[in-house]
């Protein structure tokens, strides 16, 4: 679903990028609204209300996502797929750097270099567009961020959107109030299928989201990890091979080098995984060695771990 959305913003057309995005906020926090009241899931917002430090977060959370969804939905109708695609392409090796300049975190040699071969790829892209790759790079920055705030607030994957669309909602209606005013709201002058699309927008969010908890469950993470890579994947050849995109043989070398940087990053985790697995059990197997209390569980999320760095539940 995520990989096939980019087929879904340009059906909400003559709507601008801004008004999809203010009911995209809106229908989303309707349909989680609903969900949580279905599933009687509310204990969480008291306690979220009296963390003044965590609302703050989930606040900066909110506004982060915004400039991902509103870049992203721009970059989509305006023909830009290939290179919003690149931003979620190059996301992972974003958020490493953001560990090591941010929470002064240790990087592996080949990690280094994969970053270090993704940022000869920025400057390959930035020759074959003309212009540095803003969309790539705003997304990839923005997502990240994102994914480090929702770290640290550590709070699932409904309830967070929930908390950031209520965040989001009433700057979000207020727009679209004005807008309708203004009489350039085409909610209600472009017919009910129209108005039915843009509130499916909240379903367009949410599902897949839903969808992606569920599978953290039942999927190892390592499995998870991997297939977070389609989503990127299917929008590229969306971009080439439905929306005819052009693709000249410097772009080709770029997107090599970042495919080539995440072939070396998925490697090393995996690598980086066995090991730690191994080294767990092989401490386990001591007839004399004393197990801790969740060793055992420790092994387990070794043989798991994932090989794109922790999975976020948002998506474009």
């Amino acid at each position: 679903m995520w990989g096939l959305v980019p087929l879904f913003w340009p059906l909400l057309k003559p709507a601008g990028a801004v008004e999809i995005l203010a009911h995209r906020m809106v229908w989303s926090l309707v349909f989680v609204a609903v969900a949580l009241a279905v599933i009687r899931r509310w204990a969480w917002a008291g306690e979220l209300l009296r963390q003044p430090r965590r609302l703050a977060l989930i606040t900066v959370a909110a506004a982060v996502i915004t400039v991902n969804w509103g870049v992203y939905i721009w970059a989509v109708n305006s023909g830009h797929v290939v290179e919003a695609s690149l931003g979620y392409f190059i996301n992972p090796l974003v958020t490493i750097a953001m560990g090591v300049l941010l929470l002064k975190e240790r990087l592996r040699p080949v990690q280094w270099t994969a970053v270090g071969v993704c940022l000869t790829a920025v400057l390959v892209l930035t020759l074959g567009y003309g212009r540095p790759p803003w969309i790539s790079l705003t997304l990839a920055f923005s997502f990240a961020t994102y994914g480090l705030v929702k770290k640290k607030v550590n709070l699932g994957g409904v309830e967070s959107l929930t908390a950031e669309t209520a965040i989001q909602f009433l700057p979000a209606l207020g727009y679209l109030l004005w807008l309708g005013a203004q009489g350039d709201s085409t909610f209600t002058t472009e017919g009910a299928g129209h108005a039915a699309l843009l509130a499916a927008t909240g379903v367009v969010t949410a599902l897949p989201l839903v969808c992606f908890g569920a599978a953290a469950i039942r999927v190892p993470l390592s499995t998870l990890g991997l297939l977070q890579y389609l989503a990127p994947v299917f929008q590229f050849l969306l971009g080439i091979l439905y929306f005819h995109e052009a693709m000249p043989p410097e772009r080709w070398a770029g997107f090599a080098l970042v495919w080539l940087a995440l072939t070396l990053l998925t490697w090393d985790a995996l690598r980086t995984a066995r090991r730690s697995a191994r080294t767990l059990r092989a401490e386990i197997s001591r007839p004399s060695a004393t197990i801790p209390t969740g060793t055992v569980s420790a092994t387990r999320k070794a043989d798991s771990v994932s090989s794109d760095p922790d999975p976020v539940e948002a998506k474009p």
